[in-house]
């Protein structure tokens, strides 16, 4: 038996146990995919949960994907004989595209402590800082999951969005990406000679007060957390001795508190800034496409082993530990060869690194480097 019949086997026992039951199952598009193709087959449909999941029993598939969206018949073809009936709204936050400084190191496939960390922060700014308070979703509206492999979904299951076409799909990723913010309407006195520097204040709706607790938050950091921000390092010393009366100002809306040459060049890299930050950490085509196949929560990911599991709730996602809570096989001992990895944490276990070596790991570990490409199973 090669590894990846094993691991089909594997799977194949996990979807006898598994919960994968999902709502308005009937009116959903389902895909299924191959070790080496996510999505091989789809256009498929199923009447109940029961059958979902006696045909994933059967066929062990790697990848289970489903619709966001609802149709009235969702086994059609060509897309338009479907009958779109709605979509949820989904956010894809996926730590390989978030430019962190530890992927210099380990590259964009390995997935660190930090970048599940970094993507999971990610996760709850989105819906507590934009989603709830800025478009008024109620907490009971929004579902949560990891991803399987690399990060978060976020799924609105509000009334309201079902009916929503592209363009207002668009126009929401584009404020919670930040594109288009108007530096002159957030600093309206920018530009006026004699002037100071007005701008938002932390306590500001929308977009300004959000710079506004973001840049306090950086200057409270040090000077680590401004240089990341695209300060430079002498600025950026400068602007933490004076932290005190910079906030001050801040916080009454002056941002001129001190010398700072070309001030309005300076403060609009700032917001330009804030705003590739949130872009580069939400998949644009994932939020804004009515017709996007998306992992089915409860199914493994065929490109780590790992359940896309939901989350009960954002105080749940806020210390959520993937590598602990989305295990999907056992224990028992399985032999690998490593071509190389860095150290990761699985099950509460630390393991690696390794370079060019044999080792005997618990399943779900050897699954993970196997899967991932890291290693191959003896």
């Amino acid at each position: 038996m090669d590894a990846l019949q094993k691991i089909s086997g594997l799977i194949k026992e996990y979807y006898s146990k598994a919960d994968m039951a999902i709502d308005k199952i009937g009116s959903r598009e389902f895909g299924f995919g191959t070790s080496d193709k996510k999505i091989a087959v789809r256009h498929l449909s199923f009447k109940t949960n029961e059958d979902l999941k006696r045909y994933a029993v059967q066929n062990a598939p790697f990848y289970v994907s489903y619709s966001s969206a609802y149709y009235r018949y969702a086994e059609a073809r060509p897309m338009e004989k479907k009958e779109w009936l709605g979509s949820e709204l989904v956010f894809d936050l996926d730590a390989t595209d978030m430019n962190l400084e530890c992927q210099r190191t380990h590259g964009r496939n390995f997935v660190c402590e930090n970048c599940l960390v970094k993507v999971r922060e990610e996760a709850v700014k989105l819906i507590e800082e934009f989603l709830i308070p800025d478009m008024g979703f109620p907490e009971k509206a929004i579902e949560m999951n990891f991803s399987g492999n690399r990060g978060y979904h976020i799924h609105i299951k509000d009334g309201e969005v079902l009916p929503l076409g592209e363009d207002a799909r668009k126009e929401i990723s584009d404020y919670i990406s930040g594109n288009g913010i108007s530096f002159v309407k957030l600093f309206p006195t920018s530009g006026l000679r004699g002037k100071a520097l007005m701008g938002p204040k932390p306590g500001d709706y929308g977009w300004g007060g959000r710079i506004a607790r973001s840049f306090i938050k950086a200057l409270d950091g040090g000077t680590e957390a401004l240089e990341s921000m695209g300060i430079e390092r002498g600025i950026a010393r400068k602007l933490y001795a004076k932290r005190s009366l910079i906030e001050m100002g801040i916080n009454s809306g002056n941002w001129d508190m001190v010398y700072i040459k070309k001030k309005d060049e300076f403060w609009q890299e700032i917001v330009r800034r804030q705003s590739i930050m949130q872009s580069d950490r939400i998949d644009r085509n994932v939020t804004i496409g009515i017709g996007h196949l998306i992992r089915l929560p409860g199914t493994i990911h065929g490109s780590s082993g790992l359940i896309a599991k939901r989350i009960k709730g954002i105080s749940a996602l806020a210390s959520y530990e993937p590598m602990d809570e989305c295990v999907a096989f056992g224990s028992e001992p399985m032999k690998i060869h490593i071509e190389g990895c860095g150290r990761f944490y699985m099950k509460g276990k630390e393991f690696g690194p390794y370079r060019n070596e044999d080792a005997e790991l618990p399943a779900y570990a050897a699954i993970y480097l196997h899967l991932k490409g890291f290693g191959t199973i003896k």
